[in-house]
């Protein structure tokens, strides 16, 4: 028997139609895979025999000639912070710890719905908090490509998972850079549909005016399969757009000449790691020579982003984190004779990590009465002229080009008693969360050290079919 080989949805689909493979053999695949590579802490839980079974149904389905979904047989993984019923969801966090989800993500039930096979829950930071999936309450997760260095967070097990082939696509979440961070530093595609494009619901909360769910894959086609099935109005989540979804799939290739900006303050900036830079504008330079408008353009609010970013966002995350408190469910201090306030206090020292326990804190502190104008209110202000600052430029380009992170991959423990170095490792992608637009990583380049490197795209908000169509011509460079 062949080996199990997958290099696309369409592929893979092929492959079946013509009795080359089956889903079952697929999941076997996997399972193998994912067992030969536990020490690199991609998963939390694998649902194998649960997989198993969904793959020889859908075999025995298509043996009888029924139709068959959109994603049938596609072996995916979730981000644990994404709810599937009867399953496990701990936001990788002691303080959920063995909590069972009642409902799954309207997400995930998309994917079910298309005959998509659901393999297993993968790590991530804590509440998806962190830019190096250091701060699980499973252990970290190891770069494929070099254990000795991070994978990038928070989403860092689902990227791992589709780096070193352990399914086949995956879903994370994207805050501030979560899926495309990771991406980048692992050498794969990871994008975020604009804000509303997904429903949220069923996405454990970390800032809600920034999550979105989005999605690791090898190939600019598989994104677009799975963002087809996802997206759409959804009536447990006020703020999906009713905006009509578009065949993305379908409609992807193009040889369209984009009008192309790039921020010159982003690629000049002391922060970016000089071969980075060096590699993105000879890119830009062969745009410009295949016909594309490459222009700078100035944007000298780049020093803002972050400091605002953190401050919303821990705000957001101290009012959305206090629903976990040890009473109803998740983790309970088990100390004796103390009071309610006690009882919360134990709990949640003890149930949240590190990492957590400082965002609450700077987020209570920014929201208190003596600080709440001078940072929340001023926060608020610096993102309103960040939408607008973004407008004016989508107004004469339909690109804007960014690196996606400052450096590769750094070691594992290396920033972790600097805090602020760490979240400097956001200063490009927080941006596209602050104003609502999609964005993706395209893994393009390899750095001196051996290490993968990306190129980040964004479009204008819910313009993903013209980011998928400007990707996959990159790609095809």
């Amino acid at each position: 028997m062949l080996l199990f080989e997958f290099s696309s949805i369409r592929q893979y689909h092929a492959s079946l139609q013509e009795g080359k493979t089956t889903c079952l053999q697929a999941v076997e695949h996997y399972l193998q895979r994912i067992a030969a590579t536990r020490h690199l802490n991609a998963f939390i839980e694998v649902y194998a025999d649960e997989a198993l079974q969904k793959a020889k149904e859908l075999d025995e389905k298509r043996k009888t000639g029924q139709a068959t979904g959109k994603l049938h047989g596609i072996v995916i993984g979730l981000k644990d912070v994404i709810c599937y019923k009867d399953h496990k969801v701990s936001a990788s966090s002691n303080i959920l710890r063995d909590f069972t989800s009642i409902y799954s993500a309207t997400a995930v039930a998309r994917l079910l719905a298309e005959e998509a096979i659901i393999i297993g829950n993968l790590n991530c930071d804590e509440f998806a908090m962190g830019s190096t999936n250091e701060n699980s309450a499973y252990g970290k997760v190891l770069n494929a490509k070099d254990e000795t260095r991070i994978p990038g967070g928070s989403s860092g097990g689902s990227a791992v998972a589709v780096q070193a082939g352990l399914c086949m696509v995956s879903l994370g979440s994207d805050t501030g850079g979560s899926v495309r961070q990771p991406a980048d530093l692992c050498g794969i595609v990871g994008m975020k549909p604009g804000y509303g494009r997904i429903s949220r619901y069923g996405l454990i909360a970390y800032a809600s005016s920034f999550d979105q769910i989005g999605i690791f894959a090898n190939n600019i086609p598989d994104i677009a399969h799975l963002l087809q099935v996802m997206a759409g109005p959804d009536e447990y989540d006020s703020t999906v757009s009713r905006k009509p979804v578009e065949n993305y799939p379908a409609l992807l290739q193009t040889d369209q000449k984009y009008r192309i900006a790039y921020l010159a303050e982003a690629l000049d900036h002391p922060s970016l790691d000089p071969e980075i830079a060096s590699s993105i504008k000879d890119l830009l330079e062969q745009l410009r020579q295949k016909g594309h408008q490459v222009e700078p353009v100035a944007f000298d609010l780049i020093d803002h982003i972050v400091p605002a970013y953190y401050v919303l966002t821990t705000a957001e995350a101290s009012s959305n984190l206090s629903r976990f408190d040890g009473i109803k469910y998740g983790y309970r201090s088990t100390e004796k004779g103390i009071d309610l306030t006690e009882l919360y206090k134990q709990s949640r020292s003890t149930g949240f990590g590190r990492e957590v326990k400082r965002r609450i804190m700077l987020g209570t502190f920014v929201l208190s009465a003596g600080y709440y104008d001078a940072y929340f209110t001023r926060a608020q202000k610096v993102r309103k002229l960040l939408s607008d600052q973004t407008q004016l430029i989508f107004k004469d380009f339909d690109i804007i080009l960014l690196p996606t992170t400052p450096s590769v991959a750094f070691r594992i423990g290396e920033k972790m008693d600097d805090p602020i170095a760490m979240y400097l490792a956001d200063i490009y992608t927080v941006m596209a969360n602050l104003v609502g637009i999609p964005a993706i990583s395209l893994p393009l380049f390899t750095h001196s050290t051996g290490m993968p490197f990306g190129l980040q795209a964004m479009t204008n908000r819910f313009d993903e079919l013209s980011l998928l169509r400007f990707s996959e011509q990159v790609m095809r460079r």
